[in-house]
């Protein structure tokens, strides 16, 4: 029995069905992921947010996914899935830090009853290694490395990060892990083009496709770089709130747009469980016409 129910489709014709017979009934349909566009990975988003649009409550011990989603099964199975169909996973170093220690952005981890169903996946479908690679973005190369993403030796650990970065990541012994690997890219300004990490990723790794998992302002500068294809995300049916003295951020943060040149997106997919809604849009090239 699937964890969702599906409620929108758009159609598409598929000669064969992507996911196994489990995976597919869990889902309630299929996936399926164009192929990457010219020198960049295709990709694509995956967030959970509140009714007024709210990713976290920067509330110490409190400010990870779960608490948004209130540990909603099907928003885990959903992040695991995707996490399964995808060459490499990226987070932000402020997203690492927010989660528990033991954090691992592996497909069971999210979603621990599927672990089989993501890994025989993985291995006989896709023909892709046991875990995606895990891709962490640090300018300044401030991490916390006793933290187990940086410790698993069957996970494959790429840091992102400045010149500078990789010189304070030297002094903290980040080379004895050895499975890191630190990259010091060039920056445009103080940042690193989101162009430049994916065709990094893509020349150096043979990253075809991509998910990001945040945060908020990483995401909103590979959006402002016209750099994500689909976005997922989970309503979940809570409301957060805002006041001036707190910073609970949505999706994006530190970029805005203007009319003209928003980004628009057109739904994919619709899918329910319960009081939660996971939807699947696309970027809508070229935006829209008044």
């Amino acid at each position: 029995m699937g964890l969702v129910r599906t409620l929108f489709e758009s159609e598409q014709a598929y000669a064969q069905t992507a996911l196994p017979e489990e995976l597919f009934d869990l889902y309630g349909g299929d996936l399926h992921f164009p192929a990457s566009p010219a020198q960049r990975p295709y990709v694509i988003g995956n967030f959970v947010c509140t009714l007024d649009g709210v990713i976290s409550f920067k509330v110490k011990g409190r400010s990870g996914g779960k608490a948004i989603s209130g540990s909603d099964p099907a928003d885990r199975f959903i992040m695991g899935l995707l996490r399964a169909s995808v060459d490499a996973v990226m987070v932000g170093a402020r997203t690492v830090h927010d989660v528990s220690p033991e954090g691992l952005w592996i497909p069971e981890y999210a979603y621990p009853d599927a672990k089989h169903m993501y890994t025989d996946y993985r291995l006989s479908v896709l023909h892709k290694p046991k875990y995606p690679l895990v891709v962490v973005v640090s300018g300044s190369g401030t991490l916390e490395l006793g933290r187990a993403v940086f410790r698993t030796p069957e996970v494959r650990t790429v840091v992102i990060t400045t010149p500078a970065g990789r010189d304070a990541l030297a002094k903290a012994g980040a080379s004895r892990f050895g499975s890191v690997a630190i990259h010091a890219l060039d920056t445009v300004g103080n940042s690193i083009d989101p162009l430049t990490m994916i065709q990094f990723l893509r020349s150096q790794f043979g990253v075809q496709i991509l998910l990001h998992e945040g945060g908020p302002t990483l995401f909103g500068q590979f959006l402002a770089a016209e750099a994500v294809d689909e976005l997922f995300l989970t309503l979940s049916p809570q409301i957060a709130g805002r006041a001036a003295r707190t910073n609970r951020p949505g999706i994006v943060q530190g970029v805005e747009f203007a009319p003209n040149d928003a980004p628009w997106y057109q739904l994919l997919s619709l899918r329910q469980r319960a009081d939660h809604l996971y939807l699947r849009y696309q970027l809508k090239r070229g935006g829209i016409t008044e």
